[in-house]
């Protein structure tokens, strides 16, 4: 009998850096400024909400596109927010998690030999997913260390076969975030053009500094070729319930819901019934960035005592802090003897790059206690 082999889809994929990082830190019970997710504990009251759904018995399957209030409560958030006029039958549907929308979009649009434009330092799902769906990720480089967006980099990448533009604001892992500026570059490329865009806005409310979110929902030029991508789990601090949102037009959202049904047909019921009479508490979100500045601005006052040096975040839940000129380390064997030998598990920025790319930067993050924060730098402290 002829012996069983896979035709790998994703050859040159391993683990996640973020999941290798975690058991390294657990390893060496390391405080993990890692992986991305709060060590506090979320709202109580959203959890009673959840707890009451399930306790009224609202544990079996929603609607495919999720539950009708909660996407109808949606829409009126992104009508106060960004005055945006959003059908929630048949321009929202329900996801288990940002990531999942993401995914879900680009298998919606891709067809073999499509390109698309990623902005490098990149989440790490993004090139995976064009390549899994027979893409062409075309990397553009973020301007280090301001992480701007070369524009007129992107207008010579632009080909016949250019099928998607992938934006992410506030940005993982820098902290950048998209200006007016930016957003009438982008409008000037698109125009005209048979281009789609994917907006991952997972931490719409997480920005800082009295910077304005430029969503992609604010412009109806944008909006008309855009699938934008959410997350519950950053804006109410449960990562890991997993359940997200994707908004785009109605004639993209059905070919999205298409794909959606068959590996899908139904998210979490009872958190669907909790976020739906919660998300009526607007203070919850709309203060959140002002909360998690905070925790960056203490954060950035204690690193002072060490070498690392602060690069700008303006959202997210991420800093980047240089060591250049300290250690000729790369960002990787820096990041593994910080978690072995300080007890601080960390994330080079190196991974978020396809190719071999060392500006030595590492990315912490900061949503955490702040006794996490100060015993963190208290270990770093040592660092030499």
């Amino acid at each position: 009998m002829p012996s069983l082999s896979i035709h790998s889809k994703l050859p040159l994929v391993g683990t996640t850096i973020f999941t290798r990082m975690s058991v390294l830190a657990a390893e060496h019970n390391a405080i993990n400024l890692g992986q991305g997710f709060p060590d506090f504990m979320m709202n109580a009251g959203l959890i009673g909400l959840v707890n009451d759904a399930m306790k009224k018995g609202n544990n079996q399957y929603v609607h495919m596109n999720g539950l009708a209030l909660l996407r109808e409560r949606l829409a009126e958030k992104i009508e106060n927010l960004y005055a945006a006029t959003v059908h929630p039958d048949t321009e929202i549907t329900i996801t288990p998690g940002g990531t999942y929308a993401i995914y879900t979009a680009l298998t919606t649009i891709l067809q073999p030999g499509d390109e698309v434009i990623v902005f490098e330092p990149a989440y790490d799902s993004y090139i995976p997913n064009i390549l899994i769906n027979g893409g062409v990720p075309v990397l553009i480089p973020l301007s280090y260390p301001s992480y701007s967006i070369n524009w007129q980099l992107v207008k010579k990448s632009i080909t016949p076969k250019t099928k998607m533009i992938m934006l992410n604001s506030p940005h993982n892992p820098t902290g950048m975030v998209l200006s007016s500026d930016d957003i009438e570059q982008l409008r000037s490329i698109v125009r005209d053009t048979g281009i789609f865009i994917l907006s991952d806005e997972v931490y719409e409310h997480l920005i800082f500094d009295d910077l304005p979110h430029e969503s992609m929902l604010r412009y109806p030029d944008l909006r008309e070729r855009s699938f934008v991508c959410f997350s519950f789990g950053k804006t109410y601090h449960c990562t890991g319930w997993k359940l997200g949102y994707c908004v785009a037009p109605d004639a993209l959202m059905k070919e999205f819901r298409k794909v959606h049904q068959f590996n899908c047909f139904s998210c979490n019921s009872p958190v669907q019934f909790a976020l739906a009479n919660f998300i009526q508490q607007k203070e919850q979100y709309l203060h959140l960035g002002a909360a998690v500045q905070q925790k960056r601005d203490f954060f950035q006052l204690l690193m002072q005592q060490t070498k690392f040096k602060a690069l700008p975040s303006h959202g997210s839940y991420f800093q980047l802090y240089s060591y250049a000129g300290i250690s000729e380390e790369t960002e990787m064997e820096l990041a593994i003897r910080l978690t072995k030998e300080y007890k601080v598990a960390t994330i080079p920025v190196s991974v978020f790059y396809s190719k071999e790319k060392d500006d030595k930067v590492l990315r912490f993050c900061f949503v955490k206690k702040e006794a996490t924060l100060e015993e963190a730098v208290n270990r770093l402290i040592k660092f030499s």
